[in-house]
């Protein structure tokens, strides 16, 4: 699967990958340091949605959102609290 976004940072993707992998661990799930992105999978299915590797447009929007706004809710509360910690200190 192709990654359609693009991360505006040149090598940010790596720290991305990072925090995802970072955030959702600790959320309780098993992550690939490998493939961060594959928490989708587990998500997916502890919610009851077929998700597959390849091609999903079979999913809808509100199945897709369901499963990607843990991920991405996650990882903004993170970086919101990392910004606040940085802010403090200065």
């Amino acid at each position: 699967m192709a990654r359609n976004n693009k991360i505006q940072v040149p090598g940010a993707r790596v720290a991305m990958d990072q925090l995802k992998a970072d955030v959702m661990k600790a959320q309780g799930y098993t992550v690939d340091p490998a493939k961060p992105s594959n928490v989708k999978f587990e998500i997916a299915d502890e919610l009851g949605i077929p998700l597959s590797k390849g091609y999903n447009g079979e999913l809808t929007s509100e199945q897709a959102g369901k499963i990607g706004g843990p991920i991405g809710g996650n990882m903004v509360k993170e970086m919101v609290r990392l910004a606040q910690e940085q802010m403090l200190k200065k």
